[in-house]
Order: structure tokens, then sequence, then C-alpha cells
């Protein structure tokens, strides 16, 4: 089973936090990645810049095209990166997500796929 693990925190600036707490983080998610890669079931991993850096995109009533600078959503917690791992369950992936490092200070959602594009078709999952 295929899992996407979101990895959500509130975010600081790298003027809020010490060098020494971001060399911190920073080995701890090189070794948490090593680990699921090791493990055999890491398909992907991704570190997100700052939701500052974000630009969302949707479709106005009129089916004009709006853009606006910032995340769409204005919560606490951002989405700071993914983790997609295969796994035979979610007791598995869920036990993978209490490893992450920033389960410390945030939380982790579990989500498993539905579909995805490989090699030019659409591959189902199905999850009992």
């Amino acid at each position: 089973m295929r899992y996407t693990l979101l990895l959500q925190y509130p975010e600081m600036t790298e003027e809020q936090l010490d060098p020494d707490a971001i060399a911190d983080a920073m080995r701890e998610f090189d070794q948490y990645a090593k680990a699921l890669d090791a493990a055999g079931i890491l398909a992907s991993a991704e570190v997100l810049r700052p939701s500052a850096l974000t630009t969302t995109v949707r479709r106005g009533e009129g089916g004009e095209l709006l853009v606006q600078d910032g995340p769409f959503a204005d919560t606490k917690e951002q989405l700071g990166g993914t983790f997609v791992i295969e796994v035979d369950d979610l007791d598995t992936a869920i036990d993978w997500a209490g490893k992450a490092p920033s389960i410390g200070w945030g939380a982790v959602e579990i989500r498993p796929t539905a579909t995805r594009f490989v090699d030019g078709e659409w591959l189902m999952f199905e999850y009992s």
C-alpha cells in the first residue's frame, strides 16, 4: 500500500531558529530518510520551501485564472514536506509516521494514494 506522510508544523524563519537547531533538524531528517530507504519502502521525499513562497492558482466564477501569492489556507501549521512510502498496511505507516523528526513539533497526516500516473497510465490502488 502506498501512503504519503504529510508533515505539518508551525513555520519558523531562519531568524527564529538558531543554526544549531537547523543543523540538528537536517541531520534528523537525513537519518529518517535513510532509514526509510534502507527499509526499502521510500518512494520519494520532498522538503518544501516556506509557505511565504507559495503561489496558489484557482479558477474564478467567470472561468478566469486567479493567482494569489502565499498559501490559500491561513492556518497555524503549514505543509513542510512529504514522504511517500510503500508499506504492507496502515499500522506500519503509522509506526513510520511516529518516527518522523517533526512529530515533536507538529502533526504527520497519513494519506493513502488513490491513483498514480506511471509510464503513461493511471494505476488504481485498492485498500481494505
